[in-house]
Parts: structure tokens; C-alpha cells; sequence
């Protein structure tokens, strides 16, 4: 992750949710008052959020302590304890939701690729994201696909062109669409065409396409139009495809699979953040 992005980020969340002042914790407790917490799974997951724990609570204080259990991408079990965090109460009551949530978040979404890439279990076709994500969070749901063991689609509409069906449309044809584009970017830009039949596919490939989409395609259509692909163009499978019908595109061909449910539908792992006690510690 870029981590002056991730600063950046961290310190707007900070500002959003402590505004003024935290009137409940500044009223109770001293800067000099210490004190832990603890991290501790409810549930079993894939860990993703070293650097949310890190860069957030020392944004709010330079003495604070972590001591980490787990790094990004491990699994780890209900009951277990995944960071002890030490310092300044203050800063660790001000940051615990924060952060919780953040990291709540992006575990919920390893998890949910690592199950993905799982279920699929090929070791020719790749799991990847796409770009159905949180506004303002995508830098660290994308980050949290790859802690799961997925790839990443482009990351905006700047990185890479994909001409879908209403490019097309408008365009009036492939070739005009991606003639277009040839002319006005550089080597260095791939481009992506969608297509739902053997004739749209045979003008992607006519008109140089890098990549090539199937779009809302069963497996087994994917089986025949991918025969008109050469073997230089990459190939990838979208649309209508869940962890209920996944497996069924193992033999499919593609060399990528992009799932939007890894980040728009999945569910925050169950984090919590207790006090540690001096008999707990």
C-alpha cells in the first residue's frame, strides 16, 4: 500500500469520527493514564491490517507499543489474539473504532477471496477484483484481495482501458472503439473489450485487443468462443459468477475470473477490542 496515501486516509477517518474533541474519553482520562487492549477473533478469518493498527494509533500517539500476532494473509482461529496494543488510553479509546472497523473490513474481504480462490482451486486461472468498491476505500479493499490470495483488476478508469457494451453503443462498433483508443494512448496502455458473442469476440481480436472479456457467458460458452482467442490474448470471465457456480469454471480456460462480490458483498469478520486486564496480560 502507499503509506502516505494510508496516512492520509487514516488521519480524514480520524478526523471525521473525533472531530473536536472525544468529549467522553478527554473528560474521564489524562494523557499520563496507560493502560491495553487486546484484539481477539470471534470468529475464523484471514487477517488483513498491520499497517491500519500501526499507522493509526501512532498517528494518535508516539508512545504506543503493538505487539502483532498475526501478519496480513495468515489465517487465524476464533479465541485467538491478533495485536496487543499499549500506551496512552486516550490515544487507544480515540483509534479502537477507527481502526476496528478498517481492519474488520479488510479481514472480512481476505477471507472471503481466500474462500474464493479456494473454491475455484485452479492453478492456471486467476481470482480477481473489480472495481465495485467502497468509495474513498478501494487503495485498501484492493490491498485486502491480495492479502486473500486474489489479483487486481485495473484500479481506476486512469490505468486501463476496458470498453464495455455502452462504449460500444455509443462508438458504433469494436474496431471504431478501439481504433479510437489506439490512436490517442500510448504503448504502454492495454486495452480490455467486453464481449457477449463469436462475433464480437472475432472483432476484438481483428481490432488487437490485449484483453477479452466473456461477459454473463456459461462455462461452457466460454469453452467455444475462447477457441476464436489466439494465445496472446488474455482472457477473462465476468458476470453472474459466485461461489455457488465458481468451481463450475475451473476447465473453463480463462486466464482470469473477476468477481465484484469480494469487495461489494462481503461481510466484516467478527474483530472485537477488550481491555486487557492486569490478570489477562
Amino acid at each position: 500500500m502507499n503509506t502516505l496515501k494510508l496516512r492520509s486516509l487514516i488521519e480524514q477517518f480520524f478526523i471525521e469520527d473525533i472531530g473536536e474533541q472525544d468529549v467522553t474519553t478527554d473528560t474521564i482520562f489524562s494523557n499520563q493514564t496507560k493502560g491495553q487492549i487486546v484484539f481477539i477473533a470471534k470468529e475464523d478469518g484471514v487477517f488483513c491490517g498491520e499497517e491500519i493498527i500501526k499507522t493509526g494509533f501512532h498517528l494518535l500517539s508516539s508512545q504506543i507499543d503493538i505487539d502483532l500476532f498475526v501478519k496480513d494473509g495468515d489465517r487465524f482461529e476464533i479465541g485467538q489474539r491478533l495485536a496487543v496494543v499499549s500506551g496512552e488510553v486516550s490515544a487507544l479509546l480515540k483509534g479502537e473504532r477507527v481502526i476496528l472497523n478498517l481492519v474488520q473490513r479488510m479481514s472480512g474481504i481476505a477471507s472471503l477471496t481466500k474462500k474464493a480462490v479456494e473454491t475455484l482451486n485452479s492453478s492456471y486461472t486467476r481470482i480477481c477484483d473489480t472495481r465495485k468498491t467502497t468509495p474513498g476505500l478501494r487503495m485498501l479493499e484492493k490491498y485486502a484481495v491480495r492479502c486473500g490470495g486474489g489479483y487486481n483488476h485495473r484500479y481506476g478508469l486512469y490505468d486501463g482501458v476496458m470498453i464495455k457494451d455502452n462504449h460500444i453503443s455509443f462508438a458504433g462498433s469494436i474496431k471504431h472503439a478501439v481504433g479510437l483508443v489506439r490512436e490517442k494512448t500510448g504503448h504502454m496502455v492495454k486495452i480490455e473489450v467486453e464481449t457477449e458473442t463469436k462475433e464480437q469476440v472475432i472483432e476484438a481480436v481483428k481490432a488487437g485487443a490485449d484483453v477479452i472479456m466473456f461477459d454473463n457467458r456459461t462455462p461452457d460458452e466460454i469453452k467455444e468462443l475462447i477457441k476464436s482467442v489466439p494465445d496472446t490474448i488474455i482472457t477473462e470471465a465476468s458476470g453472474g459468477i459466485q461461489l455457488t457456480n465458481l468451481a463450475d469454471y475451473r476447465d473453463s480456460g480463462v486466464h482470469y475470473i473477476s468477481l465484484g462480490f469480494l469487495t461489494h458483498s462481503s461481510k466484516a469478520l467478527d474483530i472485537s477490542v477488550k481491555v486487557l486486564l492486569g490478570e489477562e496480560q
